[in-house]
C-alpha cells in the first residue's frame, strides 16, 4: 500500500507518488506481443483499481479480448456536467527485460540515487502513478475538477494495442462516453538548450503528432530445389534484392506542421537555423542533444527491416523467403509511401500489413493547450512549452478514431543531461524523484484548470 503521511507544504498526491510508481514497477507485465508468453495486466489492473475503491470510486474492470489481458476504468465527476470529459490514459504492460543486463533488477521499483528503477519507469509507468496519485487525492479530498474526468489504465500497448485500447474502442464504446480530449504518455517532458547569451532554457514537449505504425511482411515465392544446382528463381535471393533496396531507400524530407512548430521555436531559442533546406540539417538537430533521435526521425517516412526467415535445411533452396519491416509513416504520407514501397521491392515480392495503425495530428492551440503551458509555468515560470512530433506511437492512435483529441503530456523536470530518450526500452530505466514531484504537481494544477 501506498503510504500517506504528508509532510509540511507537501500534498497527498506528492506523499504517494514515488510509492506508487515503485509498487507498479514490481507487477511484471511484460508483453512480448505473443498471447503465449505475455504475463498479462490483470494482477496489475486489479491493484490499481483497488488504489481508486479506496477512495471511493466506482472501478470497471474489462478484459480486452484474451484472458488476463487487464483494463481499468474509473470517472471522477467534474461541475460542468455540459462540457466534454478530459480522460487521463496510461498503460499497464511493459516490454520485456532481462535482469542480469541491469544495474538492478527491473522489476525491484527500486528507490536509490534518486532514481525509481525498473522496466516502465518511464514507458510508461511514471504517469500511470501520477494519474494515480491525483485521482486518488481529488477523490479523498473532496476536490471537484471543472469537467469531468476519466481515468483509463490499460493493456498491450507495447504490441499495438490489439488486446487493449484498438479492441476497447471497436468493442466497448461505451466506456468512452462523452470523452472530447485526452492526454497520455510521451510529451510534457523538458529539453534544456543552450542559448545565444549563454544561459540555457527548458523547453517542454507536448506531443500533438505521432507518425503512423506499420509493421509489414513481405513474402519472395521461388522454385524449391537442391543447393547444388543453378537456380534463378531462388527466393531467398528475390527477397533478399528487395530487403536492401527498401532498407537503403531515403525517403524525402517532409515538414509537418507540429514538426515546423518545434524547429521555429528551437530556433529562436537557440539561434540555430534549422532550416529544412540545409545540406546539414542532421548536424544542426545533433546540437540540440539525443533528442534529435526523435526529432531527426520525424523529418521522413522510414522503413526498416527487422526480422527475415527461410529455409530450414542449408543444402535445401526454399519455396519461400519472408521478412518483417517497421514501417512509420508521416500524417498525410501513407499512399506516396506504399507506392514507393511497391517500386522498390518489385512485383515479384508480395507485401500485407500485420500492424496498421494511422498516423495522428492535431493542432498546438486551444484551452486545453493553454492549460498545459499554465500549468508548466507555474511550476518553472522561466520554461517554455512546445509542440512536437512523436516518431513512435501510442493508444493516442486508437482513441483518436472516436473524434477524440489527443495529446502527450506527461510531464517531467529533467536534469539537462540524462538521455532520457534512451531510457525507453532501454536497461536502467529510471526517473528522477524530483521528476516525479514534479510532474505530480504540474498534473494536479493541470486537471484544476483544465
Amino acid at each position: 500500500m501506498p503510504t500517506t503521511q504528508e509532510t509540511p507544504g507537501q500534498g497527498r498526491a506528492d506523499a504517494e507518488v514515488v510509492d506508487l510508481v515503485s509498487s507498479l514497477i514490481r507487477f511484471d507485465t511484460s508483453n512480448t506481443g505473443e498471447l503465449a508468453t505475455t504475463k498479462g495486466e490483470r494482477e496489475c489492473a486489479e491493484w490499481v483499481a483497488a488504489q481508486l475503491q479506496e477512495v471511493g470510486y466506482e472501478t470497471e474492470y474489462v478484459e480486452s479480448g484474451a484472458p488476463g489481458r487487464g483494463n481499468v476504468f474509473a470517472r471522477l465527476k467534474g461541475s460542468n456536467p455540459d462540457r466534454g470529459a478530459l480522460m487521463l490514459h496510461g498503460h499497464l504492460d511493459v516490454v520485456p527485460a532481462e535482469p542480469a543486463d541491469w544495474r538492478v533488477h527491473p522489476f525491484s521499483g527500486a528507490v536509490e540515487d534518486g532514481y525509481v528503477w525498473g522496466r516502465g519507469a518511464v514507458d510508461m509507468k511514471d504517469m500511470v502513478g501520477m494519474i494515480l496519485a491525483v485521482a486518488r487525492q481529488f477523490k479523498a479530498e473532496g476536490i471537484v475538477p471543472p469537467r469531468d474526468l476519466v481515468f483509463a489504465f490499460v493493456a498491450d500497448e507495447e504490441a499495438g494495442g490489439k488486446y487493449g485500447c484498438q479492441w476497447l474502442v471497436e468493442n466497448r464504446p461505451d466506456l468512452f462516453e462523452g470523452v472530447t480530449e485526452a492526454v497520455g504518455e510521451v510529451g510534457g517532458f523538458s529539453l534544456t538548450v543552450p542559448r545565444p547569451d549563454g544561459t540555457d532554457r527548458r523547453l517542454y514537449l507536448v506531443e500533438t503528432a505521432e507518425k503512423g505504425l506499420g509493421w509489414m511482411r513481405l513474402t519472395a515465392k521461388g522454385r524449391a530445389g537442391h543447393g547444388s544446382f543453378l537456380h534463378t528463381d531462388n527466393a531467398v535471393t528475390i527477397l533478399a534484392q528487395a530487403v536492401a533496396r527498401l532498407g537503403a531507400h531515403t525517403f524525402p524530407l517532409v515538414i509537418s506542421d507540429s514538426v515546423a512548430e518545434f524547429l521555429a521555436a528551437a530556433g529562436e531559442e537557440t539561434g540555430l537555423d534549422f532550416d529544412p533546406k540545409s545540406p546539414d540539417l542532421d548536424g544542426t538537430l545533433a546540437k540540440l542533444g539525443t533528442i534529435a533521435n526523435i526529432i531527426g526521425a520525424t523529418l521522413r517516412d522510414t522503413a526498416n527491416p527487422t526480422m527475415l526467415s527461410a529455409g530450414y535445411k542449408a543444402n535445401v533452396i526454399p519455396q519461400t523467403a519472408e521478412a518483417v519491416v517497421d514501417c512509420r509513416i508521416l500524417p498525410g504520407r501513407q499512399a506516396e509511401f506504399e507506392a514507393t514501397v511497391d517500386e522498390l521491392i518489385g512485383p515479384d515480392v508480395q507485401r500485407e500489413w500485420i500492424t496498421k495503425l494511422d498516423s495522428y495530428e492535431t493542432t498546438f492551440d486551444g484551452h486545453l493547450v493553454d492549460a498545459m503551458n499554465d500549468a508548466i509555468l507555474a511550476h518553472d515560470p522561466g520554461a517554455r512549452t512546445v509542440p512536437y512530433m512523436l516518431s513512435g506511437g501510442t493508444d493516442a492512435k486508437a482513441f483518436a478514431k472516436l473524434g477524440v483529441r489527443c495529446f502527450g503530456f506527461a510531464p517531467l523536470q529533467l536534469p539537462a543531461d540524462l538521455d532520457f530518450s534512451a531510457l525507453f526500452h532501454g536497461v536502467d530505466e529510471r526517473v528522477p524523484v524530483d521528476a516525479l514531484l514534479f510532474g505530480t504537481r504540474v498534473l494536479e494544477h493541470f486537471l484544476l484548470h483544465s
